[in-house]
């Protein structure tokens, strides 16, 4: 079978291809000229379409002939980008290759979307695809042009494209380069950190994660969607875990939920004066007092989709950051 990918040299892309490749697909790719192809170190096999995915003329030339569509590309690392960046890329762009696939009458598409897109639950308790999206969850960019690309497939699916959407949660393993969730095992292996927000999050193997976008494409209904989560973690519970494997002492405190708001204020006052990109946004730690948990039911049930334990996927990332040199 000829699949597209694209996003493929990008974290969860390029463990796909790996995936896909190895099933014996014909594996697509369709990135940048300047993109790293750390992710795809020893696949010799993929053919490789350079352009954009806001460059339509790249993006028909990758869809032509491909039976299977993985719409990965996106903007993931948003407190490195500007506000108009991630609405361009992830909701243009993603109107752009959904586009091309219907005019190409691409049998089916599997768009990669977030958890942010679907919302979080008032009470802490873990939301599910029913959830409403919430003004806390539209406050911040990136959950809101994930929300909004997910109006895009819907639009386009009532045309006639037959689309599936995937929903990962905070994804960690082996392989992510761009350190998008990984960056929170390299920061506890290389110093102590003192303290851990108040709320949690719900994690996710990237194993987990690649086997619910094939299962998606191969059973996943026309225009749902489905969140690919794991175990819901408190910030300290992942900072333990996280702490253990990399042989670092523990956060000692908790950061109340009710001193997040106004020192989030202040690093919104600070990134808008720092002419460097942010290394955290206030968006973030926002979000970071919030039970930001997830039901994976629907995935479990329609896809036989695995709850895999964190922890392995931690000790698998922190032997890869180890083995290239992120971790000394």
């Amino acid at each position: 079978m000829r699949v597209l990918v694209t996003g493929g040299t990008g974290f969860v892309g390029s463990q796909l291809v790996a995936a896909l490749a190895a099933r014996g697909d014909q594996v697509r790719v369709l990135r940048r000229a300047n993109s790293s192809l750390l992710g795809l170190e020893g696949l010799s096999n993929i053919e490789h379409i350079i352009g954009d995915i806001l460059e339509p003329e790249a993006v028909a030339q990758a869809v032509a002939g491909c039976e299977l569509v993985f719409h990965v590309a996106a903007v993931s690392s948003y407190w490195r980008a500007q506000r108009e960046q991630i609405y361009r890329v992830n909701v243009d762009g993603t109107r752009t290759v959904l586009e091309a696939c219907l005019r190409a009458r691409v049998p089916r598409v599997v768009v990669t979307s977030s958890v942010g897109a679907i919302g979080i639950r008032p009470d802490g308790k873990p939301a599910d695809e029913t959830t409403p999206f919430d003004r806390v969850s539209a406050s911040l960019a990136y959950a809101d042009s994930k929300h909004r690309a997910e109006a895009v497939v819907a639009r386009l699916v009532k045309l006639g494209l037959d689309a599936v959407i995937v929903n990962p949660a905070v994804v960690i393993g082996p392989g992510d380069h761009y350190q998008i969730s990984g960056s929170m095992i390299v920061e506890f292996a290389r110093r102590r950190l003192p303290a851990v927000p108040a709320g949690g999050v719900c994690v996710v193997d990237i194993d987990a994660v690649v086997h619910g976008h094939i299962a998606a494409a191969e059973r996943g209904r026309t225009g749902e969607r489905y969140i690919l989560g794991g175990e819901n973690l408190s910030h300290r519970a992942i900072a333990a875990t996280i702490c253990e494997v990399v042989g670092q002492t523990p956060p000692r405190w908790t950061i109340p939920g009710w001193v997040l708001p106004p020192a989030a204020a202040g690093i919104d006052v600070f990134n808008r004066i720092n002419p460097r990109p942010p290394t955290f946004t206030g968006g973030q730690m926002r979000l970071s007092a919030h039970n930001i948990y997830f039901d994976s039911g629907k995935a479990q049930r329609e896809l036989d989709y695995p709850l895999l334990p964190f922890r392995n996927a931690v000790e698998r990332a922190y032997a890869w950051y180890k083995a290239h040199g992120y971790i000394t």
